[in-house]
C-alpha cells in the first residue's frame, strides 16, 4: 500500500519503520517538525513537507501518529476526501477524523514505541473503522505488520484497554523508578533485580497474574510487613505505595 504518515515522534517512527519492513511504500512523511519529517524521510528514502497544502494526495491510507491532544491542531485545513484516514490514539474517538474523509478511523499499537528502538517490536494492533472498506483496508495493514493480535475494538473497548495499558506499563514502570531510587539511596544495585522482573513476566505468559501472586502481603506475614516499613520509613513515597499495594493483594477475592 502506499502511505503517507502524518507526524514523526515514537508512534511514527516505528509504524513507519515496520510499513517499510514489510513492503509497503512511505510515499510522504508530513510534520509540523520539518527537522524530524526529513530525518524520517531520508531513513525511508521518501519526501517531506511542513505544509499541509503539500500533502500529497494519491496515498490508500493515512495515519496520524501525533499525540492525543495534537490531533484536532494537525487535522485543521486537511481535506482527504475518499481516502482512508486513521489515528493512532487510544482515547480518542474516531469520529474526530469525520471533517477529514468519509473514511475515517483508528489504527491504535498496544505497545510501548520509542523512536530509538534498534529492533521492531511485536505490536499488537487495534483497529476500528466507520465503514466496511475502511475496516478492511485497516486490517489488512495491522496483519502485515503485527505477528500479534489483530483486533477490531470501538471506541469504547479502547478507552478501557487503555486504562489497564496505563496500569500495566505506566505504573509498573513507576514502581520500577520508586524501586531503583531506594536502591540507589540504600547502595543496592537496581540490576540485581532484573531476573526477578523477567521472571515475574515470563509466568504471565502461560498462568494468570492472580495465580502467580506471591510475597508477605499474600501470606499474610505481618512481621515481615512490619520490618519492611520499618526500613521505608526515610522512604516515605514507597512506604505509602507499599501499604496501599499490600491491603490491596490482602483484600483480593
Amino acid at each position: 500500500m502506499d502511505i503517507v504518515i502524518i507526524g514523526s515522534g515514537n508512534v511514527a517512527a516505528v509504524l513507519g519503520r515496520k510499513f517499510k519492513a514489510a513492503g509497503h511504500n512511505i510515499v510522504q512523511i508530513y510534520s509540523r517538525n520539518a527537522a524530524a519529517a526529513t530525518e524520517l524521510a531520508y531513513e525511508w528514502d521518501t519526501e517531506s513537507t511542513n505544509y499541509k497544502i503539500l500533502i500529497n494526495k494519491n496515498a490508500d491510507i493515512y495515519i496520524i501518529a501525533v499525540s492525543d491532544d495534537a490531533i484536532d491542531d494537525v487535522i485543521v485545513d486537511i481535506r482527504l476526501s475518499g481516502k482512508v484516514v486513521a489515528h493512532t490514539a487510544a482515547s480518542v474517538p474516531k469520529e474526530v477524523l469525520k471533517p477529514v474523509t468519509e473514511h475515517y478511523g483508528v489504527f491504535y499499537p498496544l505497545q510501548s514505541l520509542r523512536k530509538e528502538m534498534v529492533s521492531l517490536p511485536e505490536v499488537p494492533i487495534f483497529f476500528d473503522g466507520i465503514d466496511s472498506i475502511t475496516k478492511q483496508k485497516l486490517e489488512a495493514l495491522a496483519h502485515s505488520i503485527s505477528d500479534e493480535q489483530v483486533v477490531h475494538g470501538n471506541d469504547n473497548d479502547r478507552l478501557k484497554l487503555h486504562v489497564a495499558a496505563v496500569v500495566v506499563s505506566n505504573f509498573t514502570n513507576h514502581l520500577y523508578s520508586l524501586a531503583e531510587e531506594y536502591c540507589r539511596k540504600e547502595g543496592l544495585d537496581f540490576k540485581q533485580l532484573l531476573p526477578l522482573i523477567e521472571e515475574t513476566a515470563n509466568r504471565l505468559k502461560d498462568s494468570s497474574a492472580k495465580q502467580v501472586q506471591t510475597g508477605p502481603a499474600l501470606r499474610h506475614d505481618s512481621e515481615t510487613i512490619h520490618k519492611h516499613l520499618d526500613l521505608l520509613k526515610s522512604h516515605p513515597q514507597l512506604k505509602n505505595i507499599y501499604v496501599l499495594l499490600t491491603e490491596s493483594i490482602q483484600q483480593a477475592k
